[in-house]
């Protein structure tokens, strides 16, 4: 009999890569959403049952949520770096992965993967693994303290019995996209990036990273982390890599922190007027700045996880944003 997954987050960048692996494993969707939201790439999968629930409202998590599920994928967050979205965002992040997961204890869910991010413990300076110390929760970033206190939560539902296995992903970059790394695609496009800041990271293929939640809930080992990474990039190359894919000529430069925080603060400032949000923020410019690189190796030694090239995984989003006539 087919396993039957209950999806938090399903209409977003990564729960949509997530429903489509599901699926193509055999597996029954419940996808989860909220009232407002748009469902039009969700509604292209015709199998998957759809549900209205919202992370931050815990009536209708356990309205929505059915007995002895197989597993829980907690995938809904809110990744913003604009201070504006703070107390939402702590309300999504925090709150809301509180409530889902009591109510998968509740429930009695055979399995709960909670999807972090590599943000959660903090920013060091050399790379990180599985081992290093999480301290996410005294950084000065929401969106990071947000990651942290969230896994917090699920740490406390561990200690309750939820049999529980998080993931933290590297950047995420892939298909479905339309608000992450995608936006820095419109910018190169666009011509309206006239610098980055100097820092560098890990990169995560958005598709690898949902067949590692499959394989986490298959058979990753209770209450374990495992970070997902792989392709390592300063920022500047991603950006060499973004123009080599749109097969266009961008000069990408460096920046000093001080400098970009500047444009920033104009940027926070005037976008509001003109009924968008800043091409860059304060907080964007102050995680960009430093270097976050992640080790793989248990990933791709418990769950079968597999690094993708940059080139790939910049080419496949670009290729999606041109079939959803997004640049």
């Amino acid at each position: 009999m087919a396993k039957t997954a209950f999806v938090t987050g399903a209409t977003g960048f990564v729960g949509l890569n997530l429903v489509e692996t599901l699926l193509d494993r055999g597996w029954d969707v419940i996808a989860m959403h909220r009232a407002s939201s748009e469902l039009g790439v969700l509604a292209r999968f015709s199998r998957v049952q759809r549900v209205i629930g919202d992370v931050t409202d815990a009536r209708s998590i356990k309205q929505a949520m059915p007995r002895g599920v197989d597993c829980v994928f907690h995938v809904a967050g809110n990744t913003s770096l604009w201070t504006r979205t703070h107390v939402e965002q702590l309300k999504v992040n925090v709150r809301g992965t509180r409530h889902v997961a009591r109510a998968a204890l509740e429930a009695g869910a055979r399995r709960f993967v909670h999807t972090s991010s590599v943000v959660a413990y903090g920013l060091h300076s050399g790379t990180i693994t599985e081992e290093t110390p999480t301290r996410g929760s005294a950084v000065a970033i929401n969106y990071i303290r947000s990651k942290a206190l969230a896994e917090r939560e699920v740490r406390k539902a561990i200690s309750a019995g939820l049999p529980a296995v998080i993931l933290n992903p590297a950047h995420l970059i892939g298909a479905y996209d339309t608000s992450g790394w995608a936006r820095l695609f419109r910018l190169v496009k666009q011509g309206r990036l006239p610098a980055v800041p100097p820092g560098g990271g890990s990169f995560c293929h958005a598709r690898a990273a949902a067949e590692a939640m499959v394989a986490a809930a298959e058979r990753g080992r209770l209450g374990h982390n495992y970070l997902l990474g792989g392709a390592q990039a300063s920022y500047v190359g991603l950006v060499k890599a973004i123009a080599q894919a749109l097969g266009i000529k961008r000069r990408a430069v460096a920046m000093p922190p001080a400098v970009l925080t500047g444009y920033a603060l104009v940027e926070e400032w005037i976008a509001p007027m003109f009924g968008r949000e800043p091409d860059v923020t304060r907080d964007a410019v102050s995680l960009l700045s430093h270097n976050l690189y992640c080790d793989s190796r248990k990933a791709q030694r418990e769950l079968g996880y597999t690094p993708v090239s940059l080139e790939r995984m910049v080419a496949d989003c670009c290729e999606w944003m041109r079939q959803a006539r997004l640049l």
